[in-house]
This record gives structure tokens, C-alpha cells and sequence, in this order.
């Protein structure tokens, strides 16, 4: 039932329009496997073969930190709503850093320069592979709205607040890799 395609074509790139959360996974050889959920708000296709997304601050910084030491991603979609269907994007991934002039340009490019509070990095996907499955075991739920706590929460911290916090939290994986996250 899987298919396999080099790139995503108009029908995939419809799928995942529709969709209002995706999953990314990275791991290296010796850590844990991460998979953390995303709303495809922060999501971009740039190309066929590419996909960005603005990656807000979290519990902790493992994508970044697996990114760092070993670059594989899959970022996965799966529908909630109206046909089933998984979608698979697999491939290598970087972090490009705030300060960067890469993520400014990405930033006024693709996110109308809008950054919210809390934007850390945007992690970049070269997909070398993309991958259908029928989805018939994923159950149906109803998409009521994106929550408020991160936005809430980012408010309350405030920019010095929020940096306090990623320089606690956010520099080493829990298997303890360097996110790079204060990288030059």
C-alpha cells in the first residue's frame, strides 16, 4: 500500500495544506529516537524538495541537538479528517540560527517577517524521499483551533525571560548533545 516518490507533487502538497499538525523524528546512532508534534502553521514547502519550518521554544532542543550531530529527519502527516492518507518526508536536516542572515532572509521570505516570541530557529529539510501509506488505522478527530499556551507563555517570559530559559534548558539534549543553539 506504501508508495514511494522523489519529490512532492500538487496532490501532496494539497495533503499537507489541509493538515493542521505534523510530526518530526531525529535521533543519532547512540540517542533516543525524538518525535515531537507541530501545528503546519510554522510550516513552509519551499520547493519539491524542501520544507522549512519556524520551530518555536520547547521543553527541550533535541531536533537541534540531533540535526547538529547527525541531520536525519522525517517530518510525518497524517490525516485527522477526510480520507486517510500518512505522508512521509524523509531526508537530511540543518538548524539555521536566529542571528543568521540566512534566517532573516527565510524569515521576511516565507514568514512575512512575522517572527513570533519564542521563534528559535527555522530547521531546514532537503527531502530525498517522500512516502504514502493508506493511513486506515489513524482515527478520525475534529480540528477545533491552535492553543494559546505557547503564545501565552513566551508573553509572560518575555524576550530576556525566554532567553534565560533556552540557555537553561535548551543548549544539550537529554543524552546531553550541544543543540548549538548560542553557535556563531
Amino acid at each position: 500500500m506504501a508508495k514511494q516518490f522523489s519529490s512532492i507533487d500538487d496532490r501532496l502538497r494539497d495533503f499537507i495544506a489541509r493538515q493542521h499538525i505534523f510530526f518530526t523524528a531525529s535521533a543519532t546512532a547512540a540517542s533516543r529516537v525524538n518525535i515531537s508534534p507541530r501545528e503546519t502553521l510554522c510550516l513552509r514547502i519551499i520547493s519539491p524538495n524542501t520544507a522549512i519550518y519556524l520551530d518555536r521554544t520547547g521543553s527541550g532542543n533535541e531536533t537541534s541537538a540531533h540535526m547538529k550531530a547527525d541531520g536525519r529527519l522525517t517530518i510525518m502527516f497524517c490525516a485527522m479528517e477526510g480520507p486517510p492518507m500518512i505522508l512521509r518526508l524523509y531526508g537530511r536536516g540543518r538548524i539555521i540560527r536566529r542571528p543568521s542572515p540566512e534566517y532573516r532572509e527565510l524569515l521576511h521570505t516565507h514568514y512575512d517577517g512575522d517572527e513570533p516570541l519564542g521563534a528559535r530557529q527555522i530547521v531546514w529539510l532537503d527531502i530525498d524521499l517522500v512516502q504514502t501509506s493508506c493511513g486506515f488505522g489513524v482515527p478520525l478527530f475534529n480540528y477545533e483551533g491552535e492553543r494559546p499556551s505557547l503564545d501565552n507563555w513566551a508573553n509572560a517570559k518575555g524576550p530576556d525571560g525566554i532567553e534565560e530559559y533556552w540557555r537553561e534548558k535548551n543548549t544539550v539534549s537529554m543524552d546531553g548533545l550541544p543543540t548549538g543553539l548560542f553557535d556563531d
